[in-house]
């Protein structure tokens, strides 16, 4: 008996493998780059919940302390998660005297070039005192 050879069962030339290859490469680098942006966005948006959280302490501090605070520019620094961060609270008159506005700005330490949080509370006139 003699065989006969099937010229249809071909396989794959070099050139389809190698631009099979290339598509492949090119999809999995294209992943690879979205998981590193992914994990430098989670960095930032730590160090956003983070500041967000000193700004709400300063916040908090104001109040619980139960002081009228004069109006200008208070700074500090606070560590939170393992990050510095500095803050500068803006003490402002409104029109009614009875509240002070607090404008608080977070930046991670040492620099204030750009704020990382921001937050605007209003402080109530203790009783007791007097404008």
């Amino acid at each position: 008996m003699a065989r006969r050879r099937c010229a249809s069962h071909r396989g794959f030339t070099l050139f389809e493998v190698l631009v099979a290859l290339a598509i492949i490469s090119i999809a999995l680098l294209a992943a690879m780059r979205a998981a590193g942006q992914g994990t430098s966005n989670v960095s930032e948006l730590r160090a956003h919940l983070l500041a967000g959280w000193v700004a709400q302490n300063v916040l908090v501090e104001q109040r619980v302390r139960g002081d009228w605070p004069s109006t200008g520019i208070l700074r500090g620094t606070q560590r939170q998660g393992g990050i510095e961060f500095t803050w500068r609270e803006e003490v402002i008159a409104t029109p009614n005297g009875a509240f002070r506005r607090a404008d608080i700005f977070v930046f991670v330490a040492p620099e204030e070039s750009r704020a990382v949080a921001h937050m605007t509370g209003f402080l109530v006139l203790p009783p007791g005192i007097v404008r």
